[in-house]
């Protein structure tokens, strides 16, 4: 499976003045070099060899359609901003950027992007969650062809065994966690590492408590933390948590060293090698009967950066266009275990896999992470990520989360949202 998506790696925080100063150069300026008319050039994070494959192929099949040649220039996930903004300094900008769909309110804020509805690209059938997905200010900047979310795993045979059904709520996942502890077996596994891996997990906690990305001291986010330090002090989550990233969670889940997991659909392809190994898969557990479980849309986003040259921005738009339609979004995400984010291709999906229908449940009431703070994301993200660290080792998750609104303040100060 795609270490892009398995291992989410730590991206460096660049400060917006020099993307401002990288990006409106090469956005006045245009293009500094000569370009093949008929070519056109992705950058995106598909170093894979499955997911390039499957890239490449759809990108044949578009360019086929259009008339043009489309090809793919990959990168690590961590490196594609930093990529893009040494094309821009060098007035090289690709056709395409596909951004994580966190990372691209930063291109935007400093207008390296192209709305895309002005080169033809709608939203309908698209899901309002997704749409504020690929948004920035009300703008839409980035098309998804599919998205991912977290739901809650479970090893079917052991709760079978325990007597236990599904837990639908907190005090019920408390309990059957405590319960299906068992020697070298901890009832669940999370990722609460100091990368944003543990901030993707937190997040469906939070928000499905109520809390809010806007002041992390708050006392629904204190709850969501304090939850996750109950479930350490029972001994159902292992004290390695603090340093486990998605994959190191899911290598545990289907070691049997765990009976639940919270991941993403990015595993399932792993799993299934397992036989011997029958998981279930359903929302993540809610604070209290009746709450919505709210987790966050994960994924990429497909952009046209402004480089001035508005024919091949057209062009773009459309290959685009192609790339996130209803057939290369079913094709695309029965590849890759995600889902279409257009709800036509989406309801094909559920049918084709029922037994992921959970996870689409789950999207449709996921929320963007960017979609209140925009660029100062990632601020908020590097402050929770070291509250995680400091309340599972013995700080109170009061004054943790108290020290991380200050230093989101303070790393935001001055950062339109």
């Amino acid at each position: 499976m795609s270490k892009r998506f398995n291992r989410r790696s730590r991206r460096a925080v660049i400060p917006l003045a020099v993307v401002y100063a990288l990006v409106a150069g090469a956005a006045l300026t245009g293009c500094g070099r000569q370009r093949d008319g008929s070519v056109y050039t992705v950058l995106n994070s598909s170093t894979d060899e499955t997911y390039h494959r499957w890239d490449a192929e759809a990108m044949a099949r578009c360019g086929e359609r259009l008339g043009v040649t489309v090809e793919q220039q990959s990168v690590p996930a961590a490196q594609v901003m930093t990529k893009a903004l040494r094309m821009a300094s060098s007035k090289s900008l690709p056709d395409i950027v596909q951004f994580d769909a966190s990372e691209m309110p930063v291109f935007a804020e400093a207008g390296g992007l192209t709305d895309l509805r002005t080169l033809g690209l709608g939203t309908d059938g698209v899901p309002r969650g997704i749409v504020n997905f690929g948004s920035y200010q009300g703008t839409y900047y980035g098309a998804a062809r599919s998205v991912n979310t977290l739901a809650l795993f479970y090893n079917k045979d052991l709760l079978h065994q325990a007597g236990l059904k599904v837990p639908t709520t907190w005090a019920e996942l408390r309990e059957s966690a405590r319960k299906l502890t068992r020697g070298k077996r901890y009832g669940l596994a999370l990722s609460a590492g100091g990368a944003e891996d543990g901030v993707f997990q937190f997040t469906p906690f939070m928000w499905s408590n109520g809390g809010d990305e806007t002041r992390l001291d708050g006392p629904r986010v204190v709850e969501a933390l304090d939850f996750w330090k109950g479930l350490l002090k029972d001994g159902s989550l292992s004290k390695s948590t603090v340093g486990w990233t998605q994959a190191d969670v899911n290598d545990q889940f289907m070691a049997g060293n765990a009976a639940m997991m919270i991941n993403g659909p990015w595993q399932v392809e792993t799993l299934n090698t397992r036989k011997s190994l029958h998981w279930g898969l359903a929302r993540i557990p809610v604070p209290r009967p009746g709450a919505k479980s709210v987790a966050p849309l994960g994924g990429a986003v497909l952009t046209v950066p402004d480089t001035g040259d508005e024919g091949r921005e057209r062009m773009a738009g459309k290959i685009v266009g192609c790339l996130t339609s209803e057939r290369e979004q079913l094709t695309y995400a029965r590849n890759s275990w995600m889902v279409p984010a257009n709800e036509k291709a989406a309801a094909v999906w559920r049918e084709q896999v029922p037994h992921l229908d959970a996870l689409a449940d789950q999207v449709a009431a996921a929320r963007s992470r960017t979609a209140r703070l925009g660029a100062g994301w990632p601020g908020v993200s590097l402050a929770l990520q070291s509250a995680f660290q400091a309340a599972l080792t013995g700080q109170s998750s009061q004054a943790a989360l108290q020290r991380a609104q200050q230093q989101a303040t303070s790393g935001n100060r001055g950062t339109r949202g």
